[in-house]
């Protein structure tokens, strides 16, 4: 059985039981026409030992989501899942934002061509990497001549 996450706008409902679950973000968008989503999201909660039982347990329904919950613990053993979903994005982020009225032209010209890289190499902070001796005596085997 391969995984299967969860398709919400919010963590919280990611979590819900009857949930929308998709293995591809093209079975996702297929399943929630209506909406864009967003990304593959991975989120981190923490959660008593009680809570941590009843989220996995709640991942066995086969219809459901499944393997989109991990548990791993932190740094004191307090338990930790992390959470795998599909996000969508809101309806307030969709919303376009109202129109201000005309932009004021700028009053500064933009500034003339950039000469970073000038000045960088002018100031003498890179330097010329000598060339390691080379001992003319010295019996090359791997010269092609």
């Amino acid at each position: 059985m391969s995984h299967a996450f969860p398709i919400a706008t919010r963590l919280e409902d990611a979590l819900k039981p009857g949930v929308k679950a998709a293995r591809t973000r093209a079975e996702a968008e297929a399943l929630v026409p209506d909406q864009k989503v967003d990304s593959l999201a991975t989120d981190w909660m923490n959660v008593t030992e009680e809570q941590a039982a009843a989220y996995l347990a709640s991942q066995t329904d086969e219809d459901g989501p499944h393997g989109h919950l991990q548990k791993y613990e932190d740094n004191e053993g307090n338990p930790v899942l992390a959470v795998t979903w599909w996000k969508l994005v809101s309806q307030v982020e969709i919303m376009p934002l109202p129109k201000a009225g005309k932009k004021k032209p700028a009053t500064e010209k933009p500034p003339a061509e950039d000469h970073t890289d000038d000045l960088y190499f002018r100031s003498g902070r890179t330097k010329p990497r000598r060339k390691r001796y080379i001992d003319p005596r010295q019996l090359d085997l791997f010269r092609n001549g």
